[in-house]
């Protein structure tokens, strides 16, 4: 996996952020820029998090999967979604994550960052805006990753997702307070 990406991208945010934000992997834009969330997910995240009062200065972001899975078509690079072997390659990079920051609650952006998170499968829809308490006592926030909302066709279908998914951000921000 690592062999045809650009580089590795690691996650970005202060030492001791309340919170970390796990999406599943870089994209095209973030493998060339070595930045996290910063492609069109990215905006559409900066833009939800800005509406729900959420600083993305005071927070920490970074992907279960460190490197951009791709399958080439022609000049373009497309996604393609890691499986639980290269999830599971990568976690010690997401503890490592964990262990320098010691964050108060995570936030799962769809189901590969849950997986990671959680160490299985979880339902995503079914379980958004739930909080998972870890074994270790950690606190993980299920909710859908903002790509998701970009996929969506429908104009009005978009806006209300986009919605559901600011409702769940101000969730997570009266979580921070806690």
């Amino acid at each position: 996996m690592w062999r045809d990406a650009t580089q590795t991208v690691f996650g970005e945010g202060p030492e001791g952020a309340e919170v970390i934000f796990v999406g599943e992997q870089p994209c095209d834009q973030e493998d060339l820029a070595g930045k996290p969330f910063v492609g069109p997910a990215g905006k559409m995240f900066d833009a939800i998090l800005n509406d729900a009062g959420v600083d993305r200065q005071k927070i920490y972001v970074t992907n279960a999967v460190k490197h951009f899975k791709f399958e080439p078509r022609g000049k373009r690079r497309i996604r393609s979604k890691p499986n639980a072997g290269e999830v599971q390659a990568c976690r010690w990079w997401l503890d490592r994550e964990i262990g320098l920051t010691k964050p108060d609650i995570f936030v799962a952006l769809g189901a590969t960052a849950a997986q990671s998170l959680l160490g299985k499968a979880v339902p995503v829809t079914k379980m958004r805006g739930e909080v998972i308490e870890r074994d270790d006592g950690l606190r993980v926030f299920i909710t859908i990753h903002p790509s998701f909302i970009l996929r969506i066709r429908e104009a009005a279908d978009k806006e209300a997702e986009r919605r559901r998914f600011l409702q769940d951000m101000k969730q997570v921000k009266r979580l921070m307070a806690v």
